[in-house]
């Protein structure tokens, strides 16, 4: 069986870690020759890698790992690129929740303001990792799961129409496995979901076992009681942050009671409920940098000063059974049934056949299939036009470097109040961002 090259771009992610345990419990089913990671901070990804290649040695010495900062030495010969970048790391993540909140906004990764600020630095570092992929390895496939991923795909659909990028997003991923323990199923894989929306912004619509029974009842039924809460002992769960938007669901699911949906629509629903409970000195950027971020690093730094990962607590990051999946059915057309996010193109026949929609493909070889979603109702097909809205509005401020356009995005944006408050806060996102953005005119 053919083994794979593999670039992970992102290779100082906090995320780089679980990846790569995830790629070595499927060796079997998924040969490696070598992993190579590529960042373009070299301090920060020699930690990670180092501890990684003491990780490979005990469990798996037939990989290769090596970590640059190079692109031609990072892109050349590789079959795939799985791409996490954040642009500006977390400290500039946290620029993007706390100055829409000091304008009494909504503060969030990748929705309303924050998300757009992030877009703009993301679309240049996403372009920058294709262009070097079709220079070095023409034929490989990046998998990107880069936020916020609704306004790269975009980008990239606009910017980078011929590339062979996938666009994938692990959040839906997260919540079906909630819903798995919640039916008491073993795990996401014993059923098959229709799902349509926008990426942090869609709606399932039916969930079946694998005999064709629905499950759909029971599911909505728990969700409107509880929302996507089980009994507390999952990772997310344990997140104060996390728990509370888990169980807000509830709240979202009410507005359609026929369908169950993405977490992340409570922050155009509630943006009020939201900011009220918004610490504006302390935000998610501020959790996970205490959390995640400094775990991560202590644990791998352990590693390296112990000589071994036997006791390591590092562990397997769910999401990243997604990404290994994806390769698994390029690799071996296995047409795999997955939520990717694809233009249109028809599948919703009364949406812009333009759109980046997130929607159940079937992929092989030759990418996704998207299967048909047919027509959508009016509730949420208002609600998806005026967002598809604001992320091409973000990219074609990016492509034009307009003041104009980008005020507009933000006037769009369902969490914003007016357009003076979007134009104030637009114009503390300039000066957060000026390392990063092209320059507005």
């Amino acid at each position: 069986m053919k083994k794979f090259n593999i670039t992970v771009a992102g290779g100082g992610s906090t995320f780089t870690p679980g990846i790569i345990m995830m790629l070595l419990d499927y060796l079997e089913e998924f040969p490696i020759d070598t992993i190579k990671l590529y960042d373009n901070d070299e301090a920060r990804q020699k930690t990670i890698a180092d501890a990684c290649e003491i990780l490979l040695e005990e469990r798996a010495p037939q990989v290769t790992l090596t970590a640059s900062t190079d692109p031609e030495e990072a892109f050349t010969d590789v079959d795939f690129v799985m791409a996490h970048i954040r642009v500006g790391k977390y400290a500039m993540r946290e620029q993007d929740e706390k100055i829409p909140l000091k304008h009494g906004v909504l503060g969030q990764e990748t929705c309303g303001p924050g998300g757009i600020a992030y877009g703009m630095r993301s679309i240049p570092g996403v372009l920058e990792l294709v262009d070097y992929m079709e220079r070095y390895s023409p034929d490989a496939w990046m998998l990107n799961y880069s936020n916020p991923a609704a306004i790269v795909a975009e980008a990239t659909r606009k910017l980078r129409p011929n590339s062979k990028i996938l666009n994938i997003c692990d959040m839906p991923i997260g919540i079906e496995e909630l819903i798995a323990k919640n039916l008491g199923l073993s795990s996401r894989k014993e059923f098959e979901v229709n799902y349509y929306g926008l990426n942090h912004f869609g709606w399932w619509t039916d969930i079946r076992d694998k005999e064709g029974n629905t499950l759909m009842p029971q599911v909505i039924e728990h969700v409107s009681k509880n929302g996507y809460a089980t009994d507390g002992s999952s990772e997310l769960e344990q997140q104060a942050s996390w728990n509370s938007t888990l169980k807000k669901a509830k709240d979202i699911q009410a507005l359609d009671p026929e369908t169950v949906p993405n977490t992340y629509l409570k922050y155009y629903f509630f943006p009020d409920y939201e900011v009220a409970n918004s610490n504006s000195d302390h935000t998610r950027a501020n959790e996970v940098m205490e959390g995640r971020e400094k775990f991560i690093f202590t644990e791998c730094q352990a590693i390296i000063d112990k000589g071994t990962a036997k006791d390591t607590n590092l562990t397997i990051d769910e999401h990243a059974s997604y990404i290994v999946d994806l390769a698994k059915a390029i690799a071996f057309n296995t047409k795999e049934r997955m939520l990717m996010i694809v233009e249109n193109n028809g599948a919703i026949v009364n949406f812009d056949p333009t759109a980046m929609v997130e929607i159940p493909c079937i992929v092989g070889s030759e990418g996704p299939e998207k299967l048909v979603v047919g027509e959508i109702p009016r509730f949420q097909k208002s609600l998806m036009e005026q967002q598809v809205g604001v992320e091409k509005l973000v990219v074609e401020a990016f492509e034009e470097q307009s003041y104009q356009k980008l005020w507009q995005a933000l006037v769009l944006s369902r969490t914003v109040p007016s357009a003076s408050v979007a134009k104030d806060i637009l114009d503390d996102l300039i000066e957060a961002n000026k390392d990063y953005w092209p320059e507005l005119k």
